[in-house]
């Protein structure tokens, strides 16, 4: 098979991607493209291979079978050598920030810095935490250890590490999990700053259909394995898929009530006992 794909604009792609876990099949045939400075959402109940996808996208997991491209070059066969230069144009921001608690605040933005290039000066070292801390307002925290840190503020850190390095691409894992409302929306206004400003590509996982519909350009979601639905909001809120209107209005479906109700009647009946 040839090595390489084409396709306008197209900055990602993911061929026919299939994960197993043991008998466990995780992902199901997928084939995605993903447009350069555009953000798309992938969304989905837990445990339907969200994270597992953008995993793959960063190749941080391998496919059991299908390819994944970046730029047209297929890159889940390269060893971790080759893929060093290719992850150094990706921004992941962790489910939890994955902040270093013994690192300061610089030092965490450094980190990828120093993994990946050859800047030592100090000044110029200095210079690029003060922008990329300007950037998520955050400036002025430089010497903070994560631990005195909020979980909104751990967050925006996390954001300013993934940019460091002014990458292409910055794949998000449920940027607002956890967070109060306002707080999430400023991580929303965050993403949309960093795609207006640097022109960057998104691609973020999340359960919240608020932040969904006010960042994504396109929503994907996953449902046992596959793509059930991709489009702009208004798709999804017309859709007549019952698995769609269940996930975006947050109900519970009548199956899982009979299986609640089930479980209440089990409780009384052994409490009676």
């Amino acid at each position: 098979m040839e090595n390489k794909i084409e396709h306008n604009n197209e900055i990602i792609a993911l061929k026919g991607l299939t994960k197993r876990f043991g008998k466990n099949i995780v992902l199901n045939d997928i084939s995605l493209t993903f447009e350069k400075g555009k953000t798309t959402v992938i969304i989905g109940p837990s445990g339907c291979g969200k994270t597992v996808l953008i995993k793959h996208i960063i190749v941080l997991l391998r496919p059991s079978s299908g390819e994944v491209y970046f730029h047209n070059q297929r890159i889940d066969n390269l060893d971790e050598k080759e893929l060093g230069s290719v992850r150094a144009q990706m921004g992941f921001l962790f489910q939890g920030g994955a902040l270093f608690d013994s690192f300061t605040v610089s030092e965490n933005i450094l980190f990828p810095v120093r993994q990946h290039t050859e800047i030592r000066d100090r000044k110029k070292l200095d210079e690029i935490v003060k922008t990329k801390l300007s950037t998520v307002g955050m400036d002025g925290f430089q010497d903070y250890y994560p631990a005195k840190l909020s979980g909104g503020q751990k967050k925006r850190v996390a954001l300013a590490r993934a940019i460091a390095l002014n990458p292409e691409v910055i794949l998000y894992d449920e940027p607002t999990t956890g967070l109060d409302p306002i707080r999430a929306d400023i991580i929303n206004e965050l993403i949309l700053k960093t795609q207006k400003e640097l022109g960057i590509t998104s691609i973020v996982v999340t359960h919240d259909m608020n932040s969904a519909s006010k960042i994504g350009d396109r929503i994907v979601m996953l449902h046992n394995g596959k793509v059930l639905l991709e489009g702009d909001t208004d798709t999804f809120e017309k859709s007549t898929i019952p698995v769609v209107q269940q996930f975006i209005k947050g109900e519970v479906s009548e199956k899982d009530l009979q299986s609640l109700q089930i479980s209440f009647e089990d409780i009384k009946i052994s409490e009676t006992q």
